[in-house]
């Protein structure tokens, strides 16, 4: 059966041509901060990408389709619309079968790439295992996705309210490459470091593309995490924000927040704890990794998938 892909003209000419596509995802517009700064923030995500040479193709689900890349008029609507499905690998089926509107997460937006045959990714940070999560098995579909699907995948680590070590670990069990870039130590998104040796260090964009290309001669499953640290001067650094991320899960537990709630309660905690800052590197650490996404794509369009 056909796969319900829809294309923007510039995207399908660059992928018809061999050019560099970067995928961006979607959740960033519909769950990350309120229109009219929504649109702006993922233009200039966009405008990032090509800048570095490559096309960006922000995915979304709109009337039975999956959509690669949004013309300005469809990434307006997107800002504006109420009640769009968050989409992960769960939900991504449903929400094309019901011809409802989503925003796809890092799982669903590798899905989608890897239909759509483009092989390299950006976003934020990833989610990963939550802490407590030995009781409440609250594991981020982010990290069964990425030994999954075969794409590269650029973010500024995993999201530091998460358990990091553990984070790790099951990356390392799903046999997920984790690459810092031009550091030894694995970033915490706000902060350039974890406390955590990353299990590799590259120091180029040639070396991930090379990886990349090799585990597709192999026949190796999955994709690579490349974890970006944060431009120093951008970064909060672990010192000062560990103990907001300890204030914001406190409140969580003594209100009761739960499940899916989690997240979202504590990234609006942890805005209003550092007067914006969160939001200000949050948006800085999300252009640093389009850049990188993108010098990586035109690696491997060099070389050839």
């Amino acid at each position: 059966m056909t796969l319900p892909l829809v294309y923007t003209p510039e995207v399908r000419a660059a992928l018809d041509e061999g050019r560099a596509v970067v995928a961006l995802e979607s959740t960033i517009i519909t769950h990350g901060m309120p229109f009219p700064q929504n649109v702006h923030a993922a233009r200039a995500v966009e405008a990032e990408v090509r800048a570095a040479g490559a096309v960006p193709a922000t995915i979304a689900v709109m009337a039975g389709a999956i959509h690669i890349g949004l013309d300005d008029a469809t990434l307006d609507a997107l800002g504006q619309a109420p009640h769009v499905m968050k989409l992960s690998r769960a939900d991504l089926a449903a929400c094309l079968a019901l011809g409802r509107m989503g925003a796809t997460t890092v799982a669903a937006t590798m899905i989608c790439a890897q239909r759509a045959g483009i092989a390299v990714f950006a976003t934020g940070g990833i989610g990963g295992v939550h802490r407590g999560a030995e009781t409440s098995f609250d594991i981020s579909a982010d990290l069964p996705e990425l030994g999954a699907s075969a794409v590269t995948v650029v973010a500024a680590g995993a999201k530091a309210i998460l358990d990091l070590p553990k984070t790790l670990e099951v990356l390392e069990t799903l046999g997920v490459p984790v690459i810092a870039y031009g550091q030894d130590d694995f970033p915490a998104f706000w902060s350039r470091s974890s406390g955590l040796r990353a299990p590799l260090r590259m120091d180029s964009p040639a070396q991930i593309a090379a990886a990349h290309l090799m585990r597709v001669r192999l026949g190796l499953p999955g994709g690579q995490l490349v974890a970006n640290p944060i431009p120093e001067a951008d970064e909060i650094a672990r010192a000062e924000i560990t103990p907001v991320i300890e204030q914001a899960l406190a409140e969580a537990e003594t209100q009761g927040i739960a499940a899916k709630e989690v997240t979202p309660f504590l990234l609006d905690r942890i805005l209003a704890l550092t007067a914006g800052r969160s939001l200000q590197s949050n948006i800085a650490l999300v252009l640093n990794n389009a850049r990188l996404a993108a010098a990586i794509a035109r690696e491997i369009a060099a070389t050839g998938r």
